[in-house]
């Protein structure tokens, strides 16, 4: 099969398109035929040689999210045949012909989306789910602040967020990505080229999801309410802080870390059923949606790299086979 291969830690000039070995499915595993996979932000700093491949996944081969169709089952597998369509996330190799996973991993991809669209799905909105719903305890009504609403994560909580009755606001560096964003359920957009979002809110936040990191620590403690959640997905402006511990005291305050990648399948395999059941759904009644930015043939990744390193999407970057 071909693969994207890293073949060193360097700019896009090190990715190259070769001939692998095809993996085969194992007990409960099934193979599937990738059709088209997500470009994340993890596989930009893999490249570079920031964030190895957790063990068990290919450390060449990037890649965190596919949608394809099972072209082959192992021992054991009940839930899966081969041509049904499925889509889920990987530690890593989504970006080849072929990927192995568990069975008990895999979402079905809904009748009513495309291969392209499902792959917009699976980081961007399990992400946003367990950070929201699962860590933040999310209820309708609270405040919600989302930072870099224009990128996956971001377009996915606001979606979540305003289907479950939340009150969203959003910031960005483009006003452009705001304005995109009120159409999926952005009421409250925040031009952080114009101003400090603390400024610009005016009101207590219950929940801030934050994937800038350390330079917007201490503005967002400042702007939670009292028992409000800071839940941390990335560090896309820095990850070193200097902060004042008191508002986490005197607010009785929650800081919660997470990250996807990483997670064993102890934790994956439960996200991936809560979300088939409690998701999942809306996406065929047509109330959620993949946002995709930009398409790119996989024989073109280092032009898709170089176009979400210039920050110039807006939603999923999507690689197409």
């Amino acid at each position: 099969m071909r693969a994207a291969v890293y073949t060193a830690a360097g700019g896009p000039e090190v990715i190259q398109l070769r001939e692998v070995t095809t993996p085969e499915a194992g007990l409960d595993q099934i193979r599937v035929r990738v059709r088209a996979a997500g470009l994340n932000r993890a596989d930009i700093l893999q490249r570079r040689g920031r964030y190895p491949a957790p063990p068990g996944w290919p450390a060449d081969i990037p890649g965190l999210e596919y949608a394809g169709e099972v072209e082959a089952v192992g021992h054991g597998v009940t839930r899966w045949h081969p041509g049904d369509r499925v889509m889920g996330l990987v530690g890593g190799g989504a970006h080849a012909e072929a990927v192995v996973v568990t069975q008990h991993e895999a979402l079905p991809i809904p009748d009513n989306l495309s291969f392209s669209e499902a792959a917009a799905i699976p980081e961007a909105f399990l992400t946003a789910y367990d950070a929201l719903i699962t860590r933040g305890r999310l209820q309708g009504g609270e405040r919600v602040l989302v930072h870099a609403v224009g990128s996956g994560v971001g377009t996915a909580a606001v979606q979540l967020a305003h289907q479950l009755g939340a009150i969203v606001w959003g910031t960005s560096r483009t006003a452009s990505k705001l304005e995109r964003a009120r159409a999926y359920g952005l009421e409250h957009a925040i031009d952080t080229s114009v101003v400090r979002f603390p400024e610009a809110i005016g009101q207590p936040i219950d929940i801030v999801l934050d994937m800038l990191g350390g330079p917007a620590f201490s503005d967002n403690l400042e702007v939670l309410a009292p028992r409000g959640r800071l839940i941390l997905l990335g560090s896309l402006a820095g990850t070193r802080a200097t902060f004042d511990i008191m508002p986490i005291l005197r607010k009785r305050l929650e800081v919660i870390g997470t990250v996807m990648r990483s997670r064993g399948l102890d934790e994956r395999i439960p996200l991936v059923h809560a979300f088939t059941e409690q998701v999942l759904p809306w996406f065929n009644q047509g109330v959620l949606h993949p946002v995709i930015g930009a398409t790119y043939p996989m024989t073109d990744l280092a032009e898709a790299h170089i176009a979400m390193e210039r920050d110039e999407t807006f939603g999923k970057v999507v690689l197409e086979w």
